[in-house]
């Protein structure tokens, strides 16, 4: 294993940026920055033991500022939608940023997590972000977030997230890394091969705000419990994917109990390639980037509509809202506090 850090340009306000690699020595490599906690690179052996590139991205922390797709980024401190862009803890009404449509998505377009820069440490095998986050953008307590980034001689991924707050407060972390199995440069997903260990989905409203209803997939189009082709029903004529533009919905993991489980895998039939995703959280959102902004990305490669696919680990969206889906707040008075923390990996073979 080996770390190792390079310059990554300054942020907007004059701060050192940087680009840090993390890698096992068996063809594995995941380069993250301080910019956002974003995972920039992440290169894993094909079939034949050739390493590519396979999460869409920038090559400088400059067009990270723009970042419309959140390609790579930590997002936090809520991920995901608030219908109404407003909630209430304990009897108290907090308003937040409206920015998609009525409601609010990924907390803040430009002051949201994945625009700050983090403190970085680094160890023998990862790479550990933090930052001090007071009681802004509508959020309560002055919360202490970290996001760690290990590779593993399993060639695995590893998240781990860990957040503590001196108020109750909303901590819902996603990475919003954009995964294409045949490389970043090599066209859309619809060939991937995906599986969720996901009996049921959150149905949404027009907004992608759901309705508070766990409904079974069995029977529809959002049914992934066995091996199908990103494409095969992505523009069936369902309400739900209508609504969406394809798949960009919650998935409630099966048996959820807190512990580390399996709730996906991905086959690329190009490039042999597997990705098994596994997390201790109850929700993963599957998003085919039907909404990708056509753009030029690295290397000068043009990335178009679902030219990569995310997989979210998270709590519900809009939990809040909902008495039913598992609670997404943390922290508090001291000796009865919350702690966030969770882990989230992707397994390559």
């Amino acid at each position: 294993m080996s770390v190792t850090q390079e310059a990554f340009g300054k942020s907007r306000d004059g701060r050192d940026l940087f680009l840090y690699t993390i890698e096992n020595g068996k063809g594995m490599k995941a380069k993250v920055t301080n910019l956002g906690a974003i995972l920039v690179q992440l290169w894993v052996p094909d079939k034949e033991g050739k390493a590519q590139d396979i999460v869409l991205g920038y090559d400088s922390a400059d067009r990270y500022y723009s970042n419309p797709s959140f390609f790579g980024a930590t997002v936090g401190p809520s991920a995901n939608r608030i219908g109404g862009a407003s909630y209430e803890i304990d009897g108290v009404n907090y308003d937040i940023d409206v920015n998609d449509g009525p409601n609010n998505l990924h907390s803040h377009y430009e002051l949201g997590y994945h625009k700050r820069v983090w403190d970085a440490e680094i160890f023998d095998d990862s790479v550990r972000f933090c930052i001090s986050d007071p009681a802004t953008l509508g959020f309560p307590g002055n919360k202490e977030i970290s996001v760690t980034y290990s590779v593993t001689d399993k060639n695995e991924l590893k998240l781990h997230y860990h957040g503590t707050s001196d108020e109750k407060t909303i901590i819902n972390l996603t990475n919003h890394t954009y995964f294409n199995l045949d490389g970043h440069d090599s066209g859309n997903i619809l060939d991937h091969r995906i599986k969720l260990e996901c009996a049921n989905y959150t149905p949404t409203v027009k907004g992608s705000i759901p309705t508070g209803e766990i409904a079974p997939v069995a029977g529809t189009p959002m049914d992934l419990t066995s091996p199908k082709r990103v494409g095969d029903d992505i523009d069936t004529d369902f309400e739900q994917l209508n609504m969406a533009g394809g798949y960009d919905h919650n998935f409630c993991i099966d048996g959820y109990d807190g512990s580390l489980r399996q709730c996906a895998t991905v086959w690329a039939a190009k490039s042999g390639r597997v990705m098994k995703v596994y997390t201790d959280l109850p929700g993963v959102q599957f998003y085919a980037g039907n909404f990708i902004t056509p753009e030029d990305g690295k290397n000068g490669y043009h990335y178009e509509k679902r030219g990569g696919l995310c997989l979210e680990t998270q709590y519900y969206p809009d939990t809040i809202h909902h008495d039913n889906f598992p609670s997404c707040l943390f922290g508090g008075s001291e000796g009865e506090a919350r702690v966030y923390d969770t882990v989230t990996v992707y397994a390559f073979e």
